[in-house]
């Protein structure tokens, strides 16, 4: 406890000196319930609650009946069993990840902690699963210094408490080009036989699986992941991302 006050105390002192600006329109933070994003763009990040697409957790706004499935994902065929994101991704909750992506912004990391905290529909739905990360590739993580999606599901796990853990099962065998230029089907291709299990990793099927990733596109890089771990034995298999979009 005094440990954790004297934290607090540091960050406030932190805070006087060197001021929090917001990821999104740099002014400074003040007040609010983010420490790196301020009050007038935190209201404008777009929490998603349901209902929402079973596939991809993309928000269907207004009365749903019947299937609940976006034409967003028409041709995704998924290998894994239901999907849920816990923002849109625009405005500051993708400034967020470009900020741990990009910039080594390990800082914001309690500010995606917090959001998903205060998001249910998303805590509730990987609190005591196995979280997967999406790999990267060795060459980019010597780059990069980590793995943010390694680290965004460490954050996911200490939001849903409980005994919900992260295990890097999978590895990035290909080292493959950006994805962003490329449409559904390239991206398919792109990502063929790119992933696999991990040496010495064993699956247990009844156990709760979800794969973590920072934001969901077109789905093809979950959906690639997801097809090894359903052949290596994983039948209770969901996905979940920070952003959509």
């Amino acid at each position: 406890m005094m440990n954790e006050h004297l934290r607090q105390l540091g960050r406030g002192l932190a805070d006087v000196v060197f001021p929090p600006v917001c990821v999104q329109c740099s002014e400074v933070v003040e007040g609010g319930t983010l420490r790196h994003v301020c009050v007038r763009c935190e209201a404008m990040i777009h929490r998603v609650e349901p209902p929402n697409c079973t596939t991809c957790g993309s928000p269907f706004f207004g009365e749903v009946e019947g299937e609940r499935l976006c034409p967003h994902c028409d041709g995704v065929h998924p290998a894994y069993a239901e999907g849920r994101t816990a923002t849109l991704f625009k405005g500051a909750a993708r400034a967020l990840i470009h900020e741990l992506k990009y910039h080594h912004g390990l800082h914001v990391l309690a500010d995606i902690e917090a959001i998903v905290r205060g998001s249910p529909h998303v805590a509730d739905f990987v609190r005591d699963a196995i979280i997967v990360p999406v790999p990267l590739h060795p060459r980019k993580e010597r780059e990069r210094g980590y793995n943010q999606t390694a680290l965004l599901a460490e954050a996911f796990a200490r939001a849903a408490g409980g005994t919900t853990r992260v295990e890097s099962l999978l590895k990035r065998v290909i080292d493959t080009p950006s994805q962003t230029a490329f449409d559904r089907q390239a991206r398919r291709e792109n990502l063929k036989n790119a992933f696999a299990l991990r040496s010495g990793t064993t699956l247990t099927p009844a156990s709760p699986y979800i794969l973590i990733d920072d934001v969901f596109t077109t789905g093809s890089t979950l959906n690639s992941c997801a097809g090894v771990l359903r052949r290596a034995g994983a039948l209770n298999l969901r996905v979940v991302t920070f952003g959509h979009g």
